[in-house]
């Protein structure tokens, strides 16, 4: 047994090391590189097919036999090694280009060999299906005859004959369409048996009386059970409209971002754009959108926007953090850039606009859309077929739009204007009521359901800045003090303190279970397709996990406080919430939700093993009761992150053909599966409770590069920012 251990650390340390190795190269000399010299080399298959015999040297060896949760996880591997091996020796992957109404059998594999297909396909109509009311696709769907049977095949949903597969990958303005085509009948097969005998591995490691994590779990499997359940300047602010009128014209529909949604949405991300938080001087993001609108000459000398770079203050002649539109005006030849259809969308770059110049950019030409009269597409027009399309007061109006919708739009916002100087606010809120009347009146059928436009505007009321997420970690370190202090005293751990600090988890856990909610319903999906509402989500598993060892564990909840607080910073990083937006096509699938759901909640635990690692150190004397915990949540929450990656292999499989496509991402995720899985293998490592928890401690720096490193620093597709 002991060798066993030795040759498992003398094999895992080169495997990590060459896929750590990978992703880098990758970053310096691109995928193709990396695939064709690392991945595709044929010393990286001889040291995979080491890792396959010695799983099989265990089998036999250790006889798993009887031990049936063990034969199944370490079978798993080996049908997982087969199927890689089967996909990249027998299976093959290419482009298929189709014009309408040209028939086509072959296609063009990645190696560009030509490869025939036993039958023929013929593109009958290409499709665009947008969001409704809106032009963002909201799918692409090929409409196919193949050999004179009608067949789909659009994003999530692919089409299978005889042993091939294709999925939608591209498309033209001319009506082609480009399908990936994947034709791997062994492969395929060989690696899902794999991850089936993984899924009844992890069942009978959780029900099996004879596995270690049954024995650990005595008398606390209630406990796992419910885990699967800023300061204001001193000067006044600028001029701007009354709160409660201002509230109302926020309740004017405008198409932003591709969806129809609340113009205070809009108003939030302008303000916040500008100066780095939803609100200014204790103004509402309505107010501060209304004050541009009608009192722009106060606030184009108001020094709200916040820039940064030495290169921007050496251009500006200032050392200010904050500066005004006309500061920027100065030197617009500088800052200036075409007029942009897209709403808050980044200035053309070049090769000579830093970063920094290109953010200043980006926050003087939002203002100066504000002020051509093209950045508010608050007026609805529907042709002849029913067909909405949204405009800007400014706008080119098409032909045939009504001629008393016509002079709607172009004199409303004057006569808007006009009551502003006039000071007649009461008349102004009846023209922002009629706007919303009118709005109705064109376009009702596409306008988004009550339920889901007043979650949109609670969840903007709601969201906080990073006030919330510094009163988390403060109050984590008050208590984690605390708490350090009490344990290592004579006293009893259990205090008021305690009870208090798991009441505030219980508090912060609720208010981002709210949070959560309300994006769903605003959004009309499950909000996990971003870094907010991932580690949203992480914060919600972190908040769960800890009030409910809290009765078992005194320092559960200051671990709970400072790990929620640090998700919500990471999540505030960009110095605001994203807006609610539609998913891309490809990201519409149920899938999703549960490959980042599972992975999160993997995280979570990490990040929870890792402060339990921490303060376990520091508390020596308590360092073997606190392994304990941290084993219960090790088990789970390795098995989770295995589950994750097979989950998002199957989603790849479903929407682009290739389970496996040694993104920077995927490569990380299983560098963190086999780091976390050497304690649960070697349990001799573990027989030291200080050694365990510096090694669990240590460990969550792979999930720190998985989650932030490759989003930040490697790149790849499953990158965010």
């Amino acid at each position: 047994m002991k060798h066993s251990k030795t040759l498992c650390l003398f094999i895992m340390v080169p495997v990590v090391a060459v896929l750590a190795a990978g992703t880098i190269f990758e970053k310096f000399k691109g995928h193709d590189w990396a695939a064709s010299y690392i991945y595709g080399a044929w010393w990286f298959y001889l040291l995979l097919a080491a890792v396959g015999i010695f799983v099989l040297w265990s089998i036999v060896s250790e006889r798993m036999w009887h031990k049936p949760y063990r034969l199944s996880l370490y079978l798993s591997v080996l049908f997982v090694l087969m199927g890689g091996l089967l996909t990249a020796t027998t299976g093959r992957s290419g482009s298929l280009s189709l014009h309408p109404g040209v028939p086509a059998n072959s296609f063009t594999t990645d190696k560009g060999q030509l490869c025939h297909l036993p039958f023929s396909l013929t593109l009958d109509r290409f499709e665009v299906i947008p969001y409704p009311g809106t032009r963002s696709p909201m799918d692409f769907v090929s409409h196919l005859s193949v050999d004179g049977e009608s067949v789909d095949v659009s994003m999530n949903n692919i089409f299978k004959r005889s042993g091939f597969r294709f999925y939608q990958e591209d498309y033209d303005d001319e009506g082609n369409s480009v399908l990936s085509v994947s034709h791997d009948p062994w492969g395929i097969a060989v690696t899902y048996i794999g991850y089936l005998f993984l899924a009844l591995g992890i069942v009978l490691l959780f029900v099996s009386r004879s596995s270690r994590f049954r024995q650990l779990a005595k008398g606390s499997l209630p406990v796992l059970l419910l885990l699967s359940l800023a300061a204001a300047e001193a000067h006044a602010a600028p001029q701007t409209l009354p709160r409660s009128t201002a509230d109302i014209m926020g309740r004017i529909y405008v198409l932003y971002k591709g969806r129809i949604c609340p113009m205070q949405t809009l108003a939030k991300d302008f303000t916040t754009k500008l100066c780095g938080n939803a609100r200014y001087q204790g103004l509402t993001p309505e107010q501060v959108l209304s004050g541009w609108l009608f009192y722009f000459s106060q606030w184009a000398d108001e020094p709200m926007i916040k820039v940064k770079g030495d290169d921007v203050h050496q251009l500006l002649g200032s050392t200010n953090r904050r500066v005004s539109y006309n500061d920027l005006f100065a030197h617009q030849d500088a800052f200036a850039s075409p007029a942009s259809g897209a709403p808050m969308a980044m200035p053309p770059a070049s090769g000579s606009m830093s970063k920094t110049l290109r953010a200043a950019s980006e926050k003087f030409n939002i203002i100066q859309m504000l002020l051509g009269g093209k950045f508010l597409k608050i007026y609805p027009v529907a042709d002849s077929a029913g067909s909405v399309s949204w405009f800007a007061q400014n706008d080119k109006l098409p032909l045939y739009t009504p001629d008393d919708n016509f002079l709607f739009i172009r004199k409303q916002l004057g006569y808007c204007q006009e009551l502003v100087v006039n000071g007649d606010f009461d008349q102004l809120e009846r023209v922002f009521d009629k706007t919303i009347v009118f709005q109705h009146k064109v376009a009702g059928d596409v306008l988004p359901p009550s339920s889901r436009f007043n979650a949109e505007r609670l969840y903007n009321r709601l969201t906080t800045g990073r006030w919330l997420a510094m009163l988390a970690v403060s109050l984590g370190l008050l208590f984690f003090a605390i708490a350090i202090f009490r344990s290592s005293s004579s006293s009893r751990p259990r205090n008021i303190s305690t009870h208090l600090g798991a009441a505030l988890v219980l508090a912060l856990t609720l208010f981002l279970i709210l949070i959560f909610s309300l994006r769903w319903v605003a959004g009309g999906h499950i909000p996990m397709a971003g870094g907010f509402d991932s580690m949203n989500l992480t914060a919600i598993v972190i908040g769960i996990v800890c009030v409910s060892l809290a009765r078992r564990y005194p320092i559960a909840p200051s671990i709970g406080l400072l790990s929620m607080g640090f998700c919500l910073l990471v999540a505030m990083m960009s110095g605001s919430n994203p807006p609610v937006t539609h998913l891309m096509p490809v990201l519409s699938s149920p899938l999703l939700t549960l490959h980042v759901t599972v992975i999160m909640i993997s995280y979570a635990l990490f990040f929870f093993i890792a402060l339990n690692g921490l303060a376990a150190i520091i508390l020596r004397r308590h360092a073997a009761a606190m392994q304990r915990v941290s084993l219960l949540m090790l088990y789970p929450a390795t098995a989770l992150l295995a589950v994750g990656i097979v989950i998002g292999a199957l989603w790849a499989n479903i929407s682009w053909g290739n389970y496996w496509s040694w993104d920077p991402k995927e490569v990380w995720a299983l560098i963190t599966l086999i780091v976390y899985l050497f304690p649960l293998i070697n349990h001799q490592h573990n027989s030291s409770p200080t050694r365990f928890h510096i090694y669990c401690f240590i460990a969550f720096l792979s999930v720190i590069i998985t989650y932030f490193g490759v989003n930040f620093i490697l790149g790849g597709i499953h990158a965010y920012n």
